[in-house]
């Protein structure tokens, strides 16, 4: 299925999901809201939901200048592919990660972190910016930002209940509330949201990125090799700032413990090195 009749399958799916929400809340004046809202939601993906991602992980623009060699890179592997050169941003954090997030092909934005520029080499590098230049060529993250907007909205709504209920309420020796409302809308959304994700976003679309990046930078071993510094970088770095709307636009998920459990957006990084290398092996005997 290609990304266009995705797209339209998850958003009608959406709204049917919201219609029937609403239907449930108020009648037929929630109907209303909830249609509404449905139609709001993807203008929110489009205007809002890459310029959200960026601030909250307080990318900052990375010039030509002061990175040359991603630079160098990017110019090779989008000439291969006609693909306009999208901005780069960077993460000041140590946790190596990478994601490419925006709307088009022309408003596309590619994030490194700090991390991964120190820990990768030029090939593993050429491999990790293949990979996120497939996912923008793919329209992929056209996909990725409507489905961190839902969640996004959703977890400010979690945000705003708990914070109705907190004064005031009675907590647990750990100090969270103890108030049934806070609890049955962390309970209720918490999963709803990541359900919502894992609709919208294919494991299946990782494999065919790796895939056709390792035909993109050369040898699919690039890739690999990056992949297992970036898993084993993870976890003596793990991204503390991790936010799981945002987990799905990332090479690796930066998630870990329960929510890692809870918001399975990648496919085990093991099986994804495993068909590289026989990629690999392949490009090998032609």
């Amino acid at each position: 299925m290609n990304n266009i009749r995705r797209t339209l399958l998850y958003l009608g799916s959406l709204t049917v999901l919201l219609l029937f929400s609403g239907y449930l809340l108020g009648g037929a004046r929630g109907i209303g809201a909830a249609f509404l809202f449905a139609l709001a939601l993807p203008l929110l993906a489009f205007g809002w939901s890459g310029k959200r991602v960026l601030r909250t992980y307080r990318a900052e623009p990375l010039s030509a200048e002061s990175a040359p060699e991603v630079f160098a890179i990017l110019r090779e592997l989008c000439g291969q592919i006609q693909l306009p050169i999208p901005r780069v941003y960077w993460i000041p954090s140590a946790a190596p990660n990478a994601f490419a997030t925006g709307c088009g092909r022309r408003r596309a934005s590619i994030v490194l972190t700090q991390g991964a520029v120190e820990m990768l080499n030029r090939e593993e590098l050429a491999g990790v910016l293949a990979h996120e230049l497939v996912h923008v060529e793919n329209g992929d993250i056209l996909l990725s930002s409507l489905t961190f907007a839902l969640a996004s909205v959703l977890g400010l709504f979690t945000s705003g209940v708990k914070g109705m209920f907190w004064v005031g309420s009675a907590r647990d020796p750990k100090g969270e509330s103890t108030n049934p409302i806070v609890f049955l809308t962390s309970a209720l959304l918490l999963p709803l949201s990541a359900l919502l994700i894992q609709l919208g976003i294919s494991k299946s679309r990782e494999y065919e990125a790796d895939q056709k990046a390792g035909d993109l930078c050369g040898n699919p071993l690039y890739l690999a090799s990056a992949l297992a510094k970036l898993e084993a970088g993870s976890k003596r770095f793990p991204m503390h700032q991790a936010e799981p709307a945002a987990a799905h636009l990332f090479i690796l998920s930066p998630l870990k413990g329960k929510m890692a459990l809870l918001f399975k957006t990648h496919p085990p990084i093991e099986e994804r090195i495993a068909r590289l290398e026989e990629a690999a092996r392949a490009m090998e005997r032609r």
